[in-house]
């Protein structure tokens, strides 16, 4: 089982950018490949399914949601992505007057055909992504 974890900071209060990645529907605010999202249900159990600029559409399934902690987990149902069995844990901690550390991590297996580098090398990259949108979101 492949693992990639990351972290980052952010100068914004961990209140505001929870706000966000809570909403489990709020994708295209903050992840620029992500064209539109659709979310079918309320709460843990709910899916989102979403579509890339390129035409790619990624579903996954919010497992956990902890608002004390400010900590969500969720999983990949369908993608084409190189990856299997992906589970992944946002965690949002305070560090400092309206500055905030986002920690992402996953475990996941890889795709047949596939390698373990293009797998992490793509969580890597979506991470990435994420991260700077987040920023450019919460730090204009």
């Amino acid at each position: 089982m492949a693992k990639v974890t990351m972290k980052t900071i952010i100068n914004a209060t961990a209140e505001a950018v929870w706000e966000t990645i809570s909403d489990f529907n709020a994708l295209p605010d903050y992840a620029e490949a992500v064209v539109e999202s659709k979310l079918q249900g309320n709460g843990v159990g709910s899916v989102r399914t979403f579509s890339l600029a390129d035409g790619t559409v990624i579903v996954e399934k919010l497992l956990r949601l902890e608002e004390e902690s400010r900590s969500l987990t969720y999983s990949i149902i369908e993608s084409p992505l190189p990856i299997n069995n992906y589970v992944a844990t946002m965690e949002l901690s305070d560090v400092g007057e309206s500055i905030c550390e986002l920690h992402w991590y996953c475990e996941f297996d890889i795709k047949p055909g596939s390698t373990e580098e293009e797998g992490v090398e793509t969580v890597k990259g979506v991470y990435t992504m994420g991260f700077e949108g987040l920023k450019k979101l919460h730090e204009s």
